[in-house]
């Protein structure tokens, strides 16, 4: 649902206070085309804002939403592929999604509340809606602090039952402090048992929306220069650093986010004391300078980074290995170090090689290693590697 925050505000059915039915993905297996939160919002008179498959199930997908705008009732519609009825709705590309329908309207006073949500707004922002029978919603402002414990929205949620909301802390909060998306169930509160739709298991499905992760680069060079746009393509909130004002001051910098003059180390351990970089945070060490790199990489082995990087050739990697571990970094710690930096495609220019550097980002975040990863072509199973239908969901507790 989240996806759709920027366009809410000036899509007129949503504006006019029309009712709708958002339809999200809310589990997926095998190859699909759109992750775990994307959306799709459809109006009473089959207005459509957003896309779940790029055309596969809309159709469908409309046809269902406008039929349960008209029962009131939430629904789950599954879509796979059927080999036997090549004229079945599903995706062509093989994979499996499972699709949450439920109606809501732009003044409702409770469930998922549109104005709400559009008025909540910020680079920060998650939501947790329940989609069971009980149905409910949370609009969590800043999910990277989240605790379950603290939250009355949260425990009036679930039913006030304190060791639901214990289970909940467990699978909700790594989430909502991740930035990601999950479908979570948990156990009914005991003494549930009387009642056929409090018995079934409370299933929540929780989007989190956290500020752009940071790209760090050091050297204001060609490949600096190469690489800020290829960062910024990514989504990432780049900033650029050098300690050479002459160099750093360039114009050809000016598209970053932040542009710092500073040794390299100090930096960076300023920006870590402050607490403005976290476990999603990246960096990329193209100084390619002994008195830069080796005080600067021995403070990232440091920290808790999705990925560094360090620019060089095979024999100074060696001499930077040699003084790292001669300045007391574990040899575990070096085992995340990227030198030399990016993937094996060839790059000679700059631009060729921002595009390795960015290839190599993308493939660490992957589930499986960069060196295991070759051309697509030469490649079998599933493009998407993710898990079956069932593993997208979390283990639920008992």
């Amino acid at each position: 649902m989240l996806d759709l925050m920027p366009s809410l505000g000036t899509w007129r059915p949503a504006v006019s206070g029309q009712r709708c039915a958002v339809a999200t993905i809310v589990a997926a297996g095998g190859s699909v085309p759109r992750p775990l939160g994307t959306s799709m919002l459809v109006s009473e008179y089959g207005d459509v804002l957003g896309s779940l498959s790029g055309g596969c199930v809309e159709g469908a997908v409309v046809e269902a939403a406008l039929q349960a705008m008209h029962d009131g009732g939430s629904r789950l519609e599954w879509f796979g592929y059927s080999a036997e009825d090549a004229f079945a709705v599903g995706l062509t590309c093989g994979g499996e999604l499972e699709v949450h329908i439920q109606p809501i309207q732009s003044t409702s006073a409770a469930g998922l509340d549109l104005a709400l949500l559009n008025s909540a707004g910020g680079s920060s922002l998650a939501l947790i809606r329940r989609l069971d029978a009980a149905g409910g919603a949370v609009v969590v402002p800043d999910p990277a602090g989240f605790s379950a414990a603290g939250s009355r929205e949260l425990s009036a949620l679930l039913g006030g039952d304190d060791a639901v909301i214990r289970a909940a802390a467990v699978q909700l909060e790594p989430l909502l402090h991740g930035g990601r998306a999950g479908l979570v169930r948990l156990a009914p509160a005991e003494g549930c048992a009387g009642s056929a739709v409090e018995a079934e298991p409370l299933t929540l499905f929780v989007e989190s929306r956290l500020p752009a992760a940071r790209m760090l680069i050091f050297g204001a060079n060609d490949f600096g220069a190469a690489l800020l746009p290829a960062g910024k393509l990514l989504g990432y909130d780049v900033t650029l650093c050098d300690a050479r004002p002459a160099f750093s001051s360039q114009g050809r910098f000016l598209a970053a986010d932040r542009l710092v003059t500073d040794w390299p180390h100090r930096y960076l351990a300023a920006e870590a004391a402050a607490d403005r970089i976290d476990s999603r945070t990246v960096v990329c060490v193209l100084t390619h300078d002994p008195k830069f790199d080796i005080p600067l990489l021995e403070t990232a082995l440091d920290l808790d980074l999705a990925y560094v990087g360090a620019m060089g050739s095979r024999r100074s990697h060696r001499q930077r290995i040699d003084g790292l571990l001669d300045c007391g970094v574990p040899a575990e710690a070096l085992e995340r170090l990227h030198s030399p930096i990016g993937l094996d495609l060839g790059a000679v220019t700059p631009a060729e090689v921002a595009v390795s550097i960015t290839a190599e980002i993308l493939a660490s975040r992957a589930p499986h290693p960069a060196s295991a990863r070759g051309s697509l072509k030469d490649g079998t199973g599933p493009i998407h590697q993710t898990n079956t239908l069932e593993q997208s969901k979390v283990t639920p507790w008992t």
